[in-house]
């Protein structure tokens, strides 16, 4: 055994210092590697994830903001309708002749109200989610400007405005003026209007008054609605470019 010991020949070679070197060098450079992957896979899933939850609610968005056209489009033809009980009215009030068969309706007409009905579903799920989901900054403060300035102006236009609350602050004027005048059937059905209409020149003037101002706050209200539309156009059109059908 000392033999063994003291012959050179048959001591233990020591293990080559490169080749240890290299081999941590390759299992850090192993293990580095991974942990980048795992990185990037997992910020490549989130980045889908982001991009998946980002078009869904874009698609929710237009999707809303078509069927807000449609509800517009009614409270338009409202408005529309309603300037031409403008013009019947007048001609009454000045004893031209009407077809009395759509004077009620025409009575109706001239002072209905209308209420902003709007589809935010797609616009709330993306603040709950976080408006920085939408990666282009001007797609997205388009859409926070419609929805919180545009769409609340038409709220506020049509269901607090004072002076487009027609039914509150003209229907009584006529109802105690022209009310004599009209001509019921026994199942309480306007079916005409006593001529000729005798008017003193006060009560002409205030339901004169009264028309000039439902023509002006309707047309006011019309313009805004047009520009609304015209927003909305833009909008959907860059939502398809981003997200197509």
């Amino acid at each position: 055994m000392n033999q063994l010991q003291n012959d050179p020949a048959q001591a233990p070679k020591p293990y080559p210092r490169r080749r240890t070197y290299g081999r941590f060098a390759f299992e850090f450079l192993s293990i580095f590697v991974a942990v980048i992957s795992a990185f990037a896979l997992n910020n490549w899933n989130e980045e889908r994830r982001d991009r998946n939850a980002e078009e869904k609610i874009l698609s929710e968005i237009r999707n809303g903001l078509e069927q807000d056209k449609a509800d517009i489009g009614v409270n338009m033809y409202g408005h529309t309708v309603g300037l031409a009980a403008c013009d019947y009215w007048q001609q009454v009030i000045q004893n031209e002749p009407v077809p009395e068969d759509s004077i009620a309706m025409q009575l109706l007409n001239l002072t209905r109200d209308f209420i902003a009905i709007q589809n935010r579903a797609g616009y709330e799920s993306l603040k709950s989610k976080g408006l920085e989901l939408i990666t282009d900054d001007t797609l997205r403060l388009d859409i926070i400007a419609i929805y919180e300035y545009d769409f609340a102006t038409l709220k506020n236009l049509e269901e607090q405005y004072e002076e487009l609350q027609f039914q509150r602050n003209y229907f009584r004027d006529f109802r105690d003026i022209l009310g004599p005048y009209l001509i019921w059937d026994q199942e309480g059905k306007i079916t005409g209007i006593r001529r000729p209409v005798q008017l003193s020149d006060k009560e002409k003037s205030v339901l004169m008054m009264d028309l000039w101002k439902i023509r002006t706050n309707r047309q006011f209200a019309l313009f805004f609605y047009k520009e609304v539309n015209r927003k909305i156009d833009r909008l959907v059109e860059r939502i398809q470019h981003s997200v197509p059908r």
